[in-house]
């Protein structure tokens, strides 16, 4: 039994999605990991995890959209709005989605469908420096 971390850090700039899959892949290779899991978790309330197709760059534009419909940056429907419009709209949306994503590793290989990749899912307007954790478990 083995356990690892590593804290990747990623700089955004503003609403969308920072996909990260190949810096995790680089990480587990540099490890010589053979089979476990991985946790990912995110260090943030305002971003969030998610794995999602990595072709065609539609989606990630569908899934602000639909986002933006779902939780719109109105401050006239919440309470709380202290860093702007963008504020609890962030909040909820990293609420829905995830803030840790647990993947297994087989072979030194993270398994990951075909068009699967990882993203942070950024949910604020402006720049933020995230963190994501790798927690590694196994042999």
């Amino acid at each position: 039994m083995r356990q690892e971390f590593y804290t990747l850090e990623i700089a955004t700039s503003g609403q969308k999605l920072y996909e990260f899959t190949h810096k995790t892949i680089d990480w587990i290779k540099s490890l010589k990991i053979k089979n476990g899991i991985i946790n990912l978790s995110i260090q943030h309330t305002s971003a969030s995890l998610i794995v999602q197709e990595n072709a065609d760059p539609d989606v990630q534009t569908d899934l602000i959209n639909y986002f933006d419909k779902l939780v719109p940056m109105n401050n006239r429907l919440y309470i709380h709005s202290a860093e702007g419009e963008d504020d609890m709209p962030a909040h909820i949306k990293s609420s829905i989605t995830n803030n840790q994503i647990s993947l297994s590793i087989k072979n030194n290989e993270l398994l990951l469908g075909t068009w699967q990749g990882i993203y942070l899912f950024e949910h604020r307007k402006e720049k933020h420096n995230r963190k994501i954790i790798h927690h590694y478990i196994g042999d």
